[in-house]
């Protein structure tokens, strides 16, 4: 045991291999390294596997010892500063290698395929490799100096990652967003850091919280100065975490490829901040007014994602507003002080959450495949449906990982998410009901999504092209430039058949006689024939979607099983008299170091009576997904029934004014951005003007006239003298005149 402990530093060095060594052969070998490009891709997998097995060893240790093991050597001495390097192996340091090993190996896999067209090959397994080295640095750290280190190059990679296709406007702004969000959040937290060292005259974890609570208990600091710096240290979390109002870089960070999306901004960087909470909670939680503000933040971004996430178009960002939201619940557990509820939801949700954007991008993929390199046909939603019978497998995934985020059991986030509800109505009231409400919400977004790409009929048909090109949106594809031409020369995008509610309204308002007021006669047979022109089985079409390789695949099986089987780690079982669980055992040194005695028994009476309740309410959104959003014959069938309800009503103008709050409020991000965009931005700017003026003005006006001034009175005194003894005379007599007459008309 210990031998591994001692070992233990080398796990975020081995993935660092791979971008060293693409750097070297990009620089002495480019050609070679070019084209075995594939190797790297391999390799970048199967060192990563073997820091998965470091991490696996290291958890079971954890389990079987319950030992927090931490090693530091000096980096630097200086009179009384002494800055040290070092590691702490610890559950919550085993739990994120876990999480970080496990879900980047398989998007790793899946984007060997899934990248294997773009020209930027190479650059990305190089970015990806460095971000894994930096998310491993950062939650093996033993102190928070070197926890900020790591932070910034997590930041520096997301950077990078989110903006890997630069050649596009939206790509380049989105990545500039995200850095300059962070950059707000991260200079909180290096102000927070240096507070608590001048506190304190410490950085390591074991001295800040034990030198800190002392301070507090015997009343020798300054209170607010102490919720200063522990509230600037949670700003850090608040902008990694896209917790509200720093939350506004995550949707723009869709922009980047898909697996970057199911890696960082499902499963690890975004839960950056949610481990920096976690491991700073012993410095919180004798602090109630910054654990009360860590919950009002956290309840505020459950609902806020919830809201933003009901009327996307884009199955990418839907799912980013998502991920918001439960991320929320954990910064919410965490601020309640349910420690073990908010690891146990992080665990689940990013298994089901990879599979959920891992499973999106198959479904990109394939519509890719149709309607070639662009975002806003292959993402859009309103345009897919129907593909239901060309990709099974990755509707099949997709609908696991809905069913588990929607909390079903017995799927993953069924087990965490039921303990989080429960845990809040001990806290607030008001909290557990924000709470409850959003897991409806959740389930009928969730289902929304998968109801709109799934099923119906597909909205759009093909046609030849007769050899026409169209071209292409960016430079730099998905498709690279080979498999981008081919799909333009064979086959496009013919027409749209997909009507706006206003047109759709008018199409069914003019074949409907007077009297009718269920769908018969003549609109059932225009319906028929329009449904016959948009069936996607009856057109002789020269593409269409399919399923995605075995590649793609197969991490979405091996997801399936952990989002199947991860939520029974946490589960109480009966063991001589006691009721244990993996997940207990496993936190038992964090949850002492916490002086928390959480109850663990498992009482299954009150357990199904809670579990009915939340899960009802999933069920509820499930419903009113279906209801809305599940064709009877086809969607615009859906839509005529919907619409031809009660229309001359008072009712139908008030449900369509409640529609359009929520649509305008979603599909305007709450207009926060807005918000920003006027505030900030322009204040920001107006201030600089000022400022300019002002510098060039006033700071440089003031000698340059000075300047400007002497330069025209030498310039008149070189034409008074001409070089005449009379001239000077003159002159001499006007001047002691004029001083006369001021000296007697004065004094």
């Amino acid at each position: 045991m210990e031998h591994i402990y001692q070992y233990a530093w080398i796990i975020p060095f081995i993935p660092l291999t791979v971008p060293l060594l693409i750097g070297v052969g990009l620089l002495l070998f480019p050609t070679a390294t070019k084209n075995l490009r594939r190797i790297w891709a391999f390799s970048s997998i199967a060192l990563l596997s073997i820091v998965m097995i470091f991490s696996m060893k290291l958890s079971i240790q954890q389990i079987n010892s319950n030992l927090i093991y931490q090693y530091v050597w000096s980096w630097t001495i200086n009179n009384d500063f002494s800055l040290e390097f070092g590691y702490l192996i610890d559950p919550l340091t085993s739990i994120m290698s876990m999480l970080i090993t496990t879900v980047a190996i398989l998007v790793l896999i899946y984007s060997d395929n899934y990248m294997s067209h773009d020209q930027g090959y190479l650059r990305f397994f190089a970015y990806m490799s460095f971000f894994n080295t930096s998310m491993l640095g950062l939650v093996t750290s033993s102190n928070l100096i070197q926890i900020y280190i790591f932070w910034e190059l997590v930041g520096m990679c997301s950077y990078l990652l989110i903006g890997f296709w630069f050649t596009r406007p939206s790509a380049a702004n989105a990545c500039q967003k995200a850095f300059v969000t962070n950059r707000v959040g991260d200079f909180g937290l290096l102000l927070g850091i240096l507070g608590l060292y001048w506190i304190t005259g410490s950085f390591e974890f074991g001295d800040l919280f034990e030198i800190s609570n002392n301070l507090i208990n015997n009343n020798e600091i300054h209170f607010l100065f102490c919720i200063l710096c522990t509230f600037l240290l949670f700003a850090g979390a608040i902008a990694k975490s896209a917790q509200f109002p720093l939350h506004v870089w995550l949707p723009d960070a869709m922009e980047g490829p898909t697996p970057i999306s199911a890696l960082i901004h499902a499963a690890t960087m975004v839960a950056a901040g949610i481990f920096l909470v976690a491991r700073l909670l012993p410095l919180f939680i004798v602090i109630p007014y910054i654990m009360n503000g860590i919950s009002i933040i956290g309840i505020i971004t459950v609902l806020l994602g919830a809201t933003l996430a009901l009327a996307q178009k884009d199955i990418k960002r839907s799912l980013a507003y998502s991920t918001m939201s439960q991320l929320g619940y954990m910064m919410l557990a965490l601020g309640m002080g349910s420690y073990r509820a908010a690891l146990f939801h992080l665990i689940t949700h990013a298994y089901s959450k990879a599979l959920l954007f891992l499973g999106s991008g198959s479904v990109i993929h394939s519509m890719e495949a149709v309607v070639g390199y662009s975002p806003d046909k292959s993402q859009n939603m309103v345009l897919m449906g129907g593909l239901t019978r060309h990709v099974p497998i990755t509707k099949t995934s997709f609908l696991i990982g809905t069913l588990s985020l929607c909390g079903i059991p017995p799927l993953a986030c069924f087990w965490s998410k039921d303990e989080i509800l429960n845990d809040s109505w001990l806290y607030s009231p008001i909290f557990a009901i924000i709470a409850y409400f959003t897991a409806g919400l959740t389930a009928f977004y969730m289902f929304r999504i998968y109801l709109l790409t799934f099923e119906g009929h597909l909205n759009i048909y093909f046609k030849n092209y007769s050899g026409q090109k169209s071209p292409s949106f960016y430079s730099i594809s998905l498709w690279g430039k080979e498999g981008l031409q081919k799909i333009n020369n064979n086959f496009g995008l013919l027409n749209l058949l997909v009507m706006n509610n206003r047109e759709r309204a008018s199409f069914f308002s003019k074949t409907k006689k007077p009297h009718q007021n269920k769908i018969g006669g003549n609109v059932k047979k225009m319906m028929q024939s329009f449904i016959s022109i948009t069936d996607f089985d009856n057109k002789d079409i020269s593409s269409y979607p399919h399923e995605s390789d075995n590649t793609m695949l197969f991490p979405l099986i091996v997801l399936i099983l952990f989002t199947f089987f991860i939520g029974f780690i946490g589960i109480p079982f009966n063991q001589e008299g006691m009721n244990l669980d993996i997940l207990t055992k496993w936190l038992t040194p964090s949850i002492n170091l916490l002086h928390s005695n959480p109850n663990n028994s498992l009482d299954w009476y009150e357990f199904v009576i809670n579990a009915t309740f939340s899960v009802s309410i999933a069920y509820f959104g499930i419903f009113i997904a279906f209801f809305l959003y599940k064709p009877i014959y086809s969607s615009f069938k859906n839509f005529y029934l919907i619409n031809s309800f009660d229309k001359r009503g008072s009712k139908r103008i008030l449900w369509d004014k409640i529609i359009n709050i929520i649509y305008n409020w979603s599909s305007n991000r709450g207009y926060i951005d807005t918000f920003y965009a006027t505030s900030l931005i322009r204040g920001v700017r107006g201030l600089a003007e000022v400022v300019s003026f002002f510098d060039r003005r006033i700071i440089d006006g003031i000698p340059n006239g000075f300047g400007v001034t002497s330069f025209f009175v030498g310039e008149g005194i070189k034409y008074i003298g001409g070089g005449r003894v009379s001239s000077y005379l003159f002159l001499y007599l006007f001047y002691v005149s004029i001083f006369l007459l001021i000296y007697y008309f004065v004094f």
